[in-house]
């Protein structure tokens, strides 16, 4: 199966960013915050298609950079995801996008961020990113 390593499947997504906020967008069912994510496209390279995931899911477009800003996991169906995370810096968020019927979207502090995001370890991840970047 693409994007299946030892039993973990790998995708990759991006901590948009805007003036030293982000963007988080919710989960299509539960509603819970997050960052867009998806599996790695073929062909792709997992910053490129963490990228395209951002385009699709919260209608952002920016420089997405290639250096990762961390790695975090997550089980769900049964399965173990891994996703490796990237700055995107955005330039536009477009009025309208693919999936804006089935997420919201929003710009938040890193402190509302780490408030509103479950996951520990992307958490740490979004603490870390903001900062190394403002020091």
């Amino acid at each position: 199966m693409a994007g299946r390593f030892k039993g973990v499947f790998k995708q990759s997504g991006v901590i948009p960013v805007l003036d030293n906020k982000l963007v988080l967008i919710t989960s299509r069912k539960s509603e819970r915050w997050i960052i867009p994510k998806g599996y790695v496209e073929k062909g792709l390279s997992p910053a490129d298609s963490a990228a395209k995931e951002a385009f699709e899911e919260a209608g952002i477009i920016g420089v997405v950079h290639h250096l990762e800003a961390g790695q975090y996991r997550y089980r769900k169906f049964g399965k173990s995801f891994s996703v490796q995370v990237y700055p995107l810096y955005i330039e536009t968020m477009l009025e309208e996008w693919d999936e804006m019927h089935d997420r919201r979207r929003k710009l938040v502090t890193p402190a509302e961020a780490i408030e509103m995001v479950c996951h520990d370890e992307l958490r740490k991840i979004i603490s870390d990113f903001f900062i190394m970047n403002n020091r």
